[in-house]
């Protein structure tokens, strides 16, 4: 199959058979301080040196992403100034392989002194990092992908997947939404599909007078030439209840068929598309693209009036600016 597949297949390898034989116990443990941890509205602090510190900023990564404040500690800045961040009921996340780390173990008094517990993620139980902190869990492989068995490649790969599977672990007992996650990415497609409402992106027209089914030909030409939107909206003469809507294509159409002669006789409810698909402002953007792509007709709709939950006629909505937004199905 060829050496990139054996070793890929050999990590993969490596941490089933670390999670067959984590210790259980510790794991329940090591969630039930995380559970504490963000009840108290405290922050993980995660601490590595080399190759463990990378691991341990994309493991911080992973649990701030799911709205749990957690940060990456270079230990040796900690030492230095930066353990100033750390703060009593705090937790800390201890990464080394060896679990020799002497950075690593400086450090571990001075968490101490802030009463923080510790969770260690060594390949060595009997190491003093594991000796130290408050839970053990084990990362041990039997050796490194690495040809020359040397440098950290399925360690860390190992130490990665039970940082992340913590995270993972702590979202489901928490019933974390794709709502709160989306939250922490608005810059992502998927913040953008749970986050952006209609009333976000919407043409509010409020302050514009509307066209009435009596409005003149020469009222409805001059509406939707200076909204600069291709569609007028059209209301009760009583109230701002949405009736209809006059497109562009509605005009052209009416205009091609009535006689010159009777162009200057016809009134918006001559031209109008009554009882239009309408959508309300506080419904999803991506759920209006979807309606506007896909409706019943089966034809797209390039602008969508926007309604009150009373049928008042509150603006539109151009599929334009959704996509700009950087909306898609």
């Amino acid at each position: 199959m060829g050496y990139l597949t054996d070793f890929l297949i050999e990590e993969a390898n490596a941490i089933k058979s670390i999670a067959l034989n984590l210790d259980n116990k510790e794991v329940e443990r090591a969630l039930k301080m995380l559970d504490n941890c963000y009840i108290n509205k405290s922050k993980l602090i995660i601490s590595g040196v080399g190759k463990s510190g990378i691991i341990a900023r994309k493991i911080a990564a992973t649990f701030s992403s799911f709205g749990f404040t957690a940060i990456y500690l270079n230990p040796l800045d900690a030492l230095h100034g930066d353990i100033g961040i750390v703060n009593k009921g705090d937790l800390s996340m201890l990464l080394s392989n060896s679990g020799e780390t002497a950075e690593l173990l400086e450090l571990i008094p001075h968490l101490k002194n802030r009463e923080i517990s510790s969770i260690s993620l060594t390949g060595n139980k009997k190491s003093s990092l594991a000796k130290n902190c408050d839970i053990f869990l084990n990362t041990k492989v039997n050796k490194e992908s690495c040809p020359l068995n040397l440098a950290p490649t399925t360690s860390t790969t190992v130490t990665m997947a039970i940082g992340d599977a913590l995270a993972s672990a702590w979202t489901f007992r928490n019933k974390v939404s794709s709502e709160e996650f989306a939250f922490n990415h608005p810059g992502g497609s998927l913040g953008r599909k749970l986050t952006i409402k209609v009333e976000d992106v919407m043409i509010n027209l409020a302050e514009i007078k509307n066209l009435t089914e009596e409005s003149s030909i020469k009222d409805v030409i001059l509406q939707i030439s200076s909204n600069g939107i291709g569609c007028s909206g059209v209301t009760n003469s009583t109230d701002s209840h949405l009736v209809g809507i006059i497109t562009d294509g509605d005009l052209r159409r009416a205009l091609e068929k009535k006689n010159t002669k009777a162009w200057e006789s016809l009134k918006a409810k001559d031209i109008m598309t009554y009882n239009p698909i309408t959508i309300k402002p506080n419904l999803m953007a991506i759920d209006a693209l979807n309606l506007m792509e896909n409706n019943y007709k089966n034809k797209s709709i390039s602008v969508l009036p926007v309604t009150s939950e009373k049928n008042e006629f509150l603006g539109f909505l151009k599929i334009h600016d959704l996509i700009q937004r950087g909306l898609k199905i």
